[in-house]
């Protein structure tokens, strides 16, 4: 379980292709404090560190998680939104997200709001955002502003801007979605009815 609260970016230092999967290398400050087996949320993908040595670290996605998710764009020298899983004994600052991710959506506008940045993604998916509700973008937990059916805005302080990669998004851009659990368990109960 992780909160959509970005601890920091690593660096994608190598990717490796073994069969169907593909093997990340990525450099992190953090990497110091991480042990073999641990969960660990990459742009909102929950990775298990498979080797650690020195400041770098390797996780390891599968045919699934690169079919759900942006990871098969990932390119050597890219930014990487990391955190570890939460502490059941801390704060939930940001909102329960399980870092599994349920789709891919596609940046299709950026606009300067004199303070704030407002992204407009669009997706396909019968999953649906709520206004006001949470989704995650690229494991940042955020809060939708606009909502229709495949469509959200989300506004974003410069703060975030600068300690995520999505201030680096540019028109187009795939990154990874995770819905709110609490909407998709809701609308999955509605669905059977």
């Amino acid at each position: 379980m992780f909160t959509g609260i970005i601890e920091q970016q690593g660096e994608i230092q190598e990717i490796v292709r073994e069969q169907e999967n593909v093997h990340v290398t990525l450099r992190a400050a953090m990497t110091p404090e991480l042990k073999i087996d641990q969960s660990v949320a990459h742009d909102g993908v929950c990775l298990t560190v498979v080797s650690i040595e020195g400041d770098e670290y390797t996780v390891t996605a599968i045919r699934e998680t690169l079919d759900r998710t942006c990871l098969g764009h990932w390119k050597e020298g890219g930014k990487v939104n990391l955190e570890r899983c939460m502490q059941m004994n801390g704060r939930l600052d940001g909102h329960i997200v399980q870092g599994h991710v349920d789709t891919t959506a596609r940046c299709t506008g950026k606009e300067d709001q004199e303070g704030s940045t407002k992204f407009y993604f669009e997706y396909n998916s019968e999953d649906v955002t709520v206004e006001k509700g949470s989704v995650t973008v690229n494991g940042v937990s955020l809060t939708v502003v606009d909502s229709e059916a495949g469509k959200f805005s989300v506004c974003l302080i410069p703060y975030t801007l600068e300690h995520t990669n999505i201030g680096q998004l540019q028109v187009g851009d795939l990154v990874n979605l995770e819905f709110d659990i609490i909407g998709k368990y809701v609308a999955k109960l509605l669905g059977d009815r």
